[in-house]
């Protein structure tokens, strides 16, 4: 089965910028995903959609990050990257990948996702 590794969390201070990673491994190809999401979980909060990039390249952000943080992928389309610019400290969460069919839609198993913590 696909196995999903985020990576590239830390601890940073406001104003600061991280660049995280998203390692697919397993039958990915055999699923063949048509779109790459980060999501995020706060503590006592439910896990929300970040960002998202398609097979085609379209990006789609929340508005609570749109102009700080950029997903991309690389050119083999194994790994999947979150930059993370200007953070803040609401910007501290539990950080995920996974993917799906569409945009919003993810059908993997989440993996142990990475921690961001950024301070005041």
């Amino acid at each position: 089965q696909v196995q999903l590794v985020e990576s590239g969390g830390g601890l940073v201070q406001a104003g600061g910028s991280l660049r995280l990673s998203c390692a697919a491994s397993g039958r990915i190809f055999s699923i063949n995903p048509l779109a790459w999401h980060w999501y995020r979980r706060a503590p006592g909060k439910q896990r929300e959609l970040v960002a998202a990039i398609t097979s085609g390249g379209d990006t789609n952000y929340a508005e609570s990050v749109k102009g700080r943080f950029t997903i991309s992928r690389d050119n083999a389309k194994t790994t999947v990257y979150l930059q993370m610019n200007n953070l803040k400290p609401e910007d501290t969460a539990v950080y995920y990948c996974n993917a799906g069919p569409r945009v919003g839609l993810v059908v993997l198993h989440w993996g142990q996702g990475t921690q961001v913590t950024v301070s005041s």
